[in-house]
């Protein structure tokens, strides 16, 4: 054995160093790429199944490594519909040449109770005025595709701040605030609209959009409305008035 890994250390060459630094550079990248999205998520999912499909192999389970192939099989057939808005972003930053540049995202130490304070002084002040808004604080799944959809602030959450964005007539009221940590990530994001038929008809745009990116992601979304004031929340789901 010893021999053995002697002769592969002695027959390693520049060649070798080189393949193995791209496909080291190539993962990196890809790891960078879908951090902080939902497909973190599904990539978790598959890497669990392929470790699933190699021990039940060495078992000789035959039955079950026959039922985990069909579903690796359908698996790398969905990758590029599944993965379809991260394929997008990496070619969009590889024609910009920004897939080599390095990319850091800041998870700072949560102030859950500041946060909380700041969003029930501006929540207060939203529902005595009636004016509509609907914020989002991601999780543990990542949202960075919605909040490429909207205006980068990175900002400290303030009441002050979360109150004029909101405000009528202002360029981006419409959309959604989008919060990660104790930071304002965007503002003005558009967000996917649930498309469960049993909801009532009654419920407007925030209301569909709040329970959307509680259904992709495992965000919570506040909601107030403009008509009645009301303060609605979204998990899950799930929407709780």
């Amino acid at each position: 054995m010893w021999d053995q890994f002697q002769s592969i250390i002695l027959e390693f060459g520049w060649r070798d160093v080189l393949d193995i630094s791209l496909i080291a550079f190539i993962l990196y990248k890809l790891i960078i790429l879908v951090r902080g999205t939902r497909a973190i998520q599904l990539l978790k999912g598959l890497m669990l199944l392929l470790i699933a499909t190699i021990g039940v192999r060495q078992l000789g389970l035959t039955a079950v490594d026959w039922l985990l192939r069909q579903f690796m099989t359908i698996g790398l057939i969905a990758i590029p519909i599944v993965f379809q808005p991260e394929l997008r972003r990496g070619l969009e930053q590889l024609g910009r040449g920004k897939i080599f540049v390095r990319t850091s995202y800041l998870y700072r130490e949560k102030d859950l109770k500041e946060v909380i304070e700041e969003l029930i002084k501006a929540t207060q002040v939203l529902v005595k005025n009636r004016i509509g808004a609907l914020i989002v604080m991601e999780r543990e799944t990542g949202i960075n595709e919605f909040v490429e959809t909207g205006i980068r602030l990175e900002s400290h959450v303030s009441a002050e701040l979360l109150i004029n964005i909101f405000m009528p007539r202002t360029p981006l009221h419409d959309g959604a605030i989008i919060i990660r940590g104790s930071r304002i990530m965007a503002a003005g994001c558009y967000l996917p609209l649930t498309e469960n038929p049993h909801l009532s008809k009654e419920l407007g745009t925030r209301h569909r959009a709040a329970i959307g990116i509680s259904e992709n992601s495992d965000a919570v979304a506040i909601v107030v409305s403009e008509e009645t004031g009301a303060i609605s929340l979204a998990n899950n789901g799930k929407l709780t008035r």
